[in-house]
Order: C-alpha cells, then sequence, then structure tokens
C-alpha cells in the first residue's frame, strides 16, 4: 500500500531529490511557494511557511511521512550578525518547523508507524567560526526532535540528518566554481562535498519500515566531518 509522504518544500535540491526517490512507490505531496522543478507524478500545494496554515491544504487524513526542507545559509561574524538576523534564522528553520508539525500532527497520528525528518547542520556538533546564527537555529532543531521523539514515542518516529555543506542552489556562492568545490572538499575526511544524493538517500531510508526501530537519532552525513579528524 501506497504510503503518502508530505514533504514542505521540494522543488530543488535535497527535497527534489527526495519527491523524486518516492514518486513511483508512494503518493508524495510538496508545499512549497513554487512549482518550479516539481517531479512529474508529485501534487504540488502553494505553500509559505512564513504566512501560511498547513491546515487548510486538501491534505488526505493520513500522512505517513512529514519532511522539512526548508533551510538557509548565513555565514558571516557574530560581530556582523544584528539580533534581526538570528530572529530570521530561527523563523525559517525553526518555528515554520513547528507550525508546521503542529498543523500536520493529527494526522500523522493516523498512521502506523509514521516519520517525520528534519534537517540540522554539521556546525550543531562541531562548532565552527561565522555559524554562530544558523547553528543557533539548527540546535534548537535538534533539541526539539528529541523532545518529540521522546513525547509520542512508540506511535511517532523523529529523527534528524545533519548534513555537512552540500552542493544545491542554496550553497551556489560557497560552491560556485570548480575550485571552490576542490577546495571545500578537502576540509572533509572523504574529500569531496555532499550531493544532494547523499542526503536524499539517508531521508527515503529514515521515511521508510526499514529504520522502524529508530527515533530521536541526529545521524551525520557529513563525509566525515563530525568525528574524524585526518588532517
Amino acid at each position: 500500500m501506497k504510503k503518502n509522504i508530505l514533504l514542505i518544500g521540494g522543488s530543488y535540491g535535497i527535497g527534489q531529490e527526495i519527491a523524486n526517490r518516492l514518486k513511483d512507490d508512494h503518493t508524495v505531496m510538496v508545499a512549497s511557494r513554487t512549482n518550479d522543478g516539481i517531479p512529474d507524478g508529485v501534487r504540488h500545494f502553494e505553500f509559505d511557511v512564513a504566512t501560511d496554515d498547513l491546515i487548510t491544504l486538501d491534505l488526505p487524513e493520513t500522512i505517513d511521512g512529514f519532511v522539512y526542507c526548508p533551510g538557509s545559509i548565513n555565514l558571516r561574524p557574530f560581530k556582523m550578525l544584528k539580533p534581526e538576523a538570528f530572529q530570521k534564522e530561527m523563523e525559517i528553520n525553526f518555528m515554520g518547523m513547528v507550525r508546521c508539525i503542529h498543523g500536520i500532527l493529527p494526522k500523522l497520528s493516523q498512521a502506523d508507524n509514521p516519520s517525520v525528518v528534519l534537517f540540522s547542520t554539521v556546525a550543531v556538533k562541531v562548532g565552527m567560526p561565522f555559524h554562530t546564527s544558523i547553528a543557533a537555529a539548527k540546535g534548537a532543531v535538534e533539541g526539539f526532535a528529541k523532545s518529540l521523539a521522546a513525547e509520542y514515542a512508540p506511535k511517532l518516529r523523529v529523527n534528524v540528518i545533519a548534513p555537512s555543506l552540500t552542493d544545491t542552489p542554496l550553497a551556489g556562492k560557497l560552491l560556485s566554481s570548480e575550485e571552490k568545490k576542490e577546495k571545500m572538499g578537502e576540509r572533509h575526511p572523504l574529500k569531496r562535498v555532499g550531493t544532494v544524493e547523499d542526503i536524499a538517500a539517508t531521508a527515503v531510508f529514515l521515511l521508510k519500515d526499514d529504520s522502524s526501530w529508530m527515533t530521536g537519532q541526529i545521524i551525520g552525513v557529513d563525509g566525515g566531518m563530525s568525528t574524524l579528524n585526518v588532517n
């Protein structure tokens, strides 16, 4: 039986790849601001996490899998970041996610072994300069996910993927040339930056029953960055 999978964001990057990998075997829905890049066979809802309410969408009564994809990259020295920058990061990465999960929870509760997949960053575990605002927001995501997983076990599974730098449109300025990609790749033990395929494969695994004994986990898909020092 096909599962109903809802992605918040999915018109490009990691979300698009997740939708592509699931659409043949599941009913995949994407809620995003635009439908550019939405794969064929995927239902699209026009939706803005900053202003819209998820409960207004015409969704099925049961949602088996939920993925929150919106994120940001704002790498600046702390002295150049005003408090408003931290508020913006929290709004995109955390508060938008909280509102969406609050809205979708009744539909997840109708499913058998539902799964929620969220995204963090390697910079939460490994202190990195110029990451204060995004690490703060994603740190909130990790703490929230563990608490939610504990509160709703065993009915609902909640896991987080924490990537290192991944070649997506969001990271376009950091990886705008082959020289930059090679330089950034050399910082990782596996000597390359991540791809959308690397991250999407883990997300799909967490959505499927293959991962039915996993919850409350922060999974580093980061080329070894968070645990190895080989330089």
